[in-house]
C-alpha cells in the first residue's frame, strides 16, 4: 500500500559541492525537498523505493547499500543508497538516484529500508503505471521518493534552448503533481516530453500507477525554472 509519496527534482546541481559558487541558487529547492522527506518519515513507511529516471529503459534495480559519486563533475562525493551493507554491489547509481541518495544522506533517513528503480524515457506510459502497481502491491507499508527534472527548453540559455512548448508543459506537470492529478499524470506525452528534454515523465507515470486507490492528496512546495530547467517538489500523503 502507498503511504506517501515525496516528487523532487534531480539534477547534480542539487549537490552543494558541484554548484559551487552557484549552490545558493537552489537553496530554496533544496529546502523544499527536506520538507518533501519529512512527509515520507512521517508516514512511518516500512520500506522507502526511490524511483528515477534511468539511460536505458528499465526498469533497472539498486539494492540498499549501492553507491553513486560525483566525481564525474569534478569533485570528492561520494553517495549510498540507504544503510551500509558492507561492499555492498558492484553496481553504481545513475546520477538522478545518486541525488537521491544524497538528499536522504542529508535529511539523515534511517526510518525504513531503501531500495531504488531506474526508468528510462523510452518506457511506455502503459508500463510505468504497471510497474507502479506492482510496488504499491507489495505487502506493509509503501513510500516513494520520485525524482525527475521537467523541461529543459525554458530559456535561450537551457540545456535544449528555448522551446515555447516548454513552459505550458512544465505548467501542467506542476499543476498535476500538486494536485496529486493521477489522470494527468498518466496521459503526459512521451514524445513531446522527450523533445522537451524532460526527465521525470517516466518516474511521475510510475508514481501515478502506484497511487492508485491510495486517496492520497497532493502538496506544491515548490515551482521554478533556475538555468531554464523545471524543478517541481511535491508531497503526497
Amino acid at each position: 500500500m502507498l503511504v506517501a509519496a515525496a516528487v523532487c527534482p534531480c539534477p547534480p546541481l542539487l549537490v552543494p559541492e558541484v554548484a559551487a559558487g552557484a549552490a545558493p541558487e537552489l537553496d530554496a529547492a533544496r529546502a523544499a525537498c527536506a520538507d518533501a522527506l519529512g512527509v515520507l518519515a512521517a508516514a512511518r513507511p516500512d520500506r522507502l523505493l526511490l524511483v528515477g529516471p534511468a539511460e536505458g529503459t528499465g526498469p533497472e534495480t539498486y539494492p540498499e547499500g549501492t553507491r553513486g559519486t560525483f566525481r564525474g563533475f569534478g569533485v570528492d562525493v561520494d553517495v549510498r543508497l540507504g544503510a551500509d551493507k558492507g561492499e555492498g554491489p558492484g553496481w553504481e547509481l545513475p546520477y538522478g538516484l545518486a541525488v537521491g541518495a544524497w538528499l536522504l544522506e542529508r535529511a539523515g533517513w534511517s526510518d525504513a529500508p531503501v531500495e531504488a528503480l531506474g526508468v528510462g524515457e523510452a518506457l511506455p506510459a502503459g508500463r510505468c503505471a504497471d510497474l507502479g502497481r506492482d510496488l504499491a502491491a507489495r505487502p506493509g507499508r509503501t513510500a516513494l521518493l520520485v525524482l525527475g527534472d521537467a523541461s529543459a527548453c525554458r530559456t535561450v540559455k537551457a540545456p535544449g534552448y528555448l522551446d515555447e512548448r516548454a513552459e505550458p508543459f512544465d505548467a501542467e506537470v506542476a499543476r498535476a503533481l500538486g494536485a496529486a492529478d493521477l489522470a494527468a499524470l498518466a496521459a503526459l506525452d512521451a514524445g513531446l516530453a522527450r523533445e522537451l528534454k524532460v526527465s521525470g515523465r517516466a518516474p511521475w507515470q510510475v508514481l501515478a500507477g502506484a497511487a492508485e486507490g491510495a486517496s492520497l492528496a497532493g502538496t506544491l512546495l515548490y515551482g521554478d525554472a533556475p538555468y531554464g530547467v523545471g524543478y517541481v517538489v511535491a508531497a503526497w500523503s
